[in-house]
């Protein structure tokens, strides 16, 4: 008789240990718990200030905001010169990333632009996806400035859960101090920090236009990973495109809430659940992009949990590893990023151990409610810009 295979009980240092879980959620940032205003704004023989003490973030307990609201959303690119006379003066530059998404843009300061400069914006945004304005000046404007200029192109987003500078809830601050350790708290149970998502797509009435301007960066490190989901959406055969028309999925912000319960933070809003189509339509180009993440997509509606689990990783998938249809964004003093997060996916990068502070501000104006518009098999061409 062959022997009997014993197991040695594991010693207390040998202990697994049992770390939460928020399904395909994955949490970037550390939040309230880990936050050291003190060393923030004074700095240390190891660490320097923060380069912008007034949009460090603070986290409000007892802080409740009613549901959104729905409202009308006016789409400003369908006003748009598709020339961009008021965008691009004389001597402007401009440099695509690369064929698909992207655009580097030098000699236009965004906040001079009149109203009709920024319905180009908003249809140039549209048509690449990711737009990079640098030697901006947006950081040092007065926020109640900044907020106003993002208002313009829908009513200003207040994110649940995250962080805002005093007295501005509606600007969303991405940071990691220098004495931050979330990257690596995140590599503890993930083998990767990269998490591509839409802005907050489990709301009714999701971003479109949306600003991202940067107020500290590492030297190297923390760039921005950006997708063309429509180009995504192209590169699906005509019968697999077909077949996602009609589809629905569940997109949900109950795990982002639990995640910043768990790290005291705060949740300034009751979570939600929207159910979006699969392929939406731009009101504005007429282009159709998947709209679909692993951040918040759950489940498709109609389907049976394999079912629905075996789709959403392909599209997960295709979208993550759709090289040919990605950019990396890296990050300068004075830059000012503009995307369409209806027809894009982005994620940070947590990928730099120096100790070097990321700071951001995020301004979120909301849009319409996501819709689709039926199969055409070969797209039909809109404003210039094939489906």
């Amino acid at each position: 008789m062959a022997p009997i295979a014993t197991q040695t009980p594991l010693s207390r240092e040998e202990a697994v240990v049992v770390l939460k879980h928020f399904g395909n959620y994955k949490e970037q940032a550390a939040g309230a718990k880990t936050f050291n205003r003190k060393l923030e704004e004074e700095g240390d023989i190891d660490h320097p200030r923060a380069n912008y003490i007034n949009y460090l973030p603070e986290w409000v307990p007892d802080t409740n905001y009613p549901p959104l609201e729905t409202f009308k959303h006016t789409e400003h690119a369908l006003d748009a010169d598709k020339t961009f006379p008021d965008l691009f003066p004389t001597g402007a530059k401009r440099e695509d990333l690369t064929a698909t998404i992207g655009t580097v843009v030098e000699g236009v300061q965004l906040s001079s632009l009149s109203n009709a400069g920024k319905d180009q914006l908003a249809l140039l945004a549209a048509q690449r996806k990711v737009l990079v304005f640098r030697d901006q000046d947006f950081a040092d404007l007065p926020i109640e400035q900044a907020s106003k200029y993002g208002a313009y192109f829908g009513p200003l987003h207040i994110h649940p859960t995250s962080g805002a500078p005093k007295g501005h809830p509606e600007i969303h601050v991405v940071h990691r101090g220098t004495d931050d350790r979330s990257g690596e708290i995140l590599l503890e149970t993930r083998a990767s920090t990269v998490a591509w998502h839409s802005d907050v797509t489990y709301e009714k009435q999701p971003p479109g236009t949306t600003f991202l301007y940067i107020l500290d960066t590492p030297v190297t490190g923390g760039d921005t990973l950006f997708v063309n989901q429509a180009e995504a959406y192209k590169r699906l055969s005509p019968t697999f495109r077909e077949r996602l028309h009609g589809l629905k999925a569940v997109h949900s912000g109950i795990e982002q809430a639990d995640s910043a319960k768990s790290r005291d933070s705060v949740v300034r809003r009751e979570p939600v659940t929207s159910v979006h189509p699969l392929v939406r339509t731009h009101p504005a180009t007429g282009e159709k992009a998947l709209y679909i993440n692993p951040q918040f997509t759950r489940h498709i509606i109609g389907y049976k949990k394999e079912e629905s689990d075996a789709l959403l990783k392909f599209l997960f998938d295709h979208i993550a590893f759709g090289a040919d249809f990605q950019a990396r964004v890296k990050w300068a003093k004075n830059t000012v990023v503009v995307w369409d997060n209806r027809v894009t996916g982005h994620s940070a990068t947590l990928d730099w151990a120096t100790g070097q502070r990321r700071h951001l501000a995020r301004i979120t104006p909301q849009a319409e409610v996501p819709y689709e518009t039926p199969y055409e098999g070969k797209e039909v061409p809109r404003n210039g810009v094939h489906d």
